[in-house]
């Protein structure tokens, strides 16, 4: 300390392990007592600028903003990123809307507001009719700018816009279709005919998304539920013990739309890259 310098008072970090905590070398628990008191010490915060090399200081400072500001993984994403899935499209997946509490609460509530209804009046077709269009909806709201709040960040992304669009369809399918198996198993007085929505689901699904390349991702899904809800509706006008659509010729019908549609969806892949959604 030279006759100019004022002394400190009080207890400071010894300069030799703030050379060290500049270097990156100072060990525990030292390093967690310096780092506490040179965030509150303004003598030790001079020497340590003293003592360090500039170029590493200002480095170690925008690593540790970096670190502070980067986004906290939500547990979901870790999981995924656990199984193997790739970080960001682990991000991608849990960022999808429909995999928010609100919308599975929503869901679930339907679900189980209709498996009451379903049970109290034992009508199945209900159930069967209703069951198709949650995944449907489920898709349709997963991405495009007016219902998808990171719209903006996909836009941007150096992802292909079809894989993007497929992601979040995983995503949304996954949860939505688990949900109605929860909902069918509620149901076992009907057998196997509790689980005939599911056919018919991944064909309005499919259908949905392939038109939406070229009407967009509320149009299309939105014709492709309306002409569901109006076929269930003439079903209605005709009573019977199973509608027609969940026979065998009817699941028949729902396989061949859900490859169709699956091979004019792929078809039309590149149109998603233009990302007009």
């Amino acid at each position: 300390m030279t006759d100019t310098e004022a002394p400190r008072s009080g207890w400071h970090v010894a300069e030799e392990d703030l050379r060290a905590y500049a270097r990156g070398e100072l060990a525990a628990p030292l390093l967690w007592s310096a780092d506490t008191h040179v965030g509150s010490c303004a003598d030790c915060r001079a020497v340590l600028a003293a003592v360090s090399d500039p170029v590493a200081l200002d480095a170690g400072w925008e690593r540790l903003d970096a670190e502070l500001d980067a986004p906290r993984p939500r547990f979901e994403e870790r999981a995924l990123a656990r199984l193997g899935v790739a970080e960001h499209t682990a991000r991608l997946l849990t960022a999808t809307p429909v995999l928010r509490r609100s919308w599975l609460a929503s869901v679930a509530f339907v679900l189980f507001a209709m498996v009451l209804v379903v049970r109290v009046v034992d009508a199945p077709a209900l159930f069967l009719a209703l069951a198709p269009l949650l995944p449907l909806a489920a898709v349709a709201v997963s991405y495009g700018p007016a219902l998808d709040p990171t719209y903006e960040i996909a836009a941007v992304a150096p992802t292909h816009g079809f894989r993007l669009l497929m992601i979040r369809t995983v995503a949304a399918l996954t949860a939505s279709l688990g949900l109605n198996t929860l909902a069918a198993l509620a149901l076992p007085g009907y057998g196997l005919l509790s689980f005939a929505w599911l056919l018919p689901a991944l064909a309005l699904t499919a259908a949905g998304l392939a038109l939406s390349a070229r009407l967009g991702p509320l149009l299309g899904p939105g014709l492709v539920g309306g002409a569901w809800t109006l076929l269930m509706a003439v079903a209605a006008t005709h009573p019977s013990d199973t509608p027609a659509a969940f026979t065998a010729a009817g699941q028949s019908v729902a396989a061949a739309l859900a490859a169709l549609a699956t091979f004019l969806l792929h078809q039309a892949r590149d149109r998603f890259d233009a990302k007009p959604y």
